[in-house]
């Protein structure tokens, strides 16, 4: 069990490195003037989106492992509930970064760097509530 633990955690912090650079680069894409820069943003989104994938699928895998040892005990804990429901809105946002990869492929960004940086944010605000359940275990 600890083994599973271990690698959800290191794939989680893998699917967050791609959930907060991603949208970092969707900041300087929005703001690039030039299409060479462009071009080269859209390269290193299309593959760090494929890194947040992986990482996102084998926190989920490594997770769902995790809860299946002890589904009786584990789905009992009101805290568990929580941060899944925490961590669905989380996919939500990766879909959203997913589609916005697609936009800015097709060069139809509408949005400034500035809507870019306060959606750089919000991951931070899911980290901190899913590592305080996991660790507090408040419920």
């Amino acid at each position: 069990m600890l083994w599973l633990k271990a690698f959800h955690i290191i794939f989680m912090v893998t699917w967050f490195a791609g959930l907060f650079y991603l949208p970092r680069i969707f900041v300087y894409h929005a703001m690039a003037e030039d299409e060479t820069t462009r071009e080269t943003f859209k390269v290193m989104e299309r593959k760090l989106l494929i890194m947040t994938h992986l990482g996102g699928a084998l926190t989920w895998i490594f997770g769902l492992a995790l809860i299946l040892t002890w589904p009786r005990v584990y789905l009992s804990m009101g805290w568990l509930h929580a941060k899944l429901a925490l961590v669905l809105v989380l996919v939500a946002y990766h879909v959203w970064c997913w589609r916005l990869v697609r936009v800015f492929a097709r060069d139809g960004n509408r949005r400034d760097h500035v809507w870019y940086r306060w959606f750089n944010e919000v991951p931070v605000l899911f980290l901190i509530a899913i590592v305080l359940l996991a660790i507090l275990k408040p419920f």
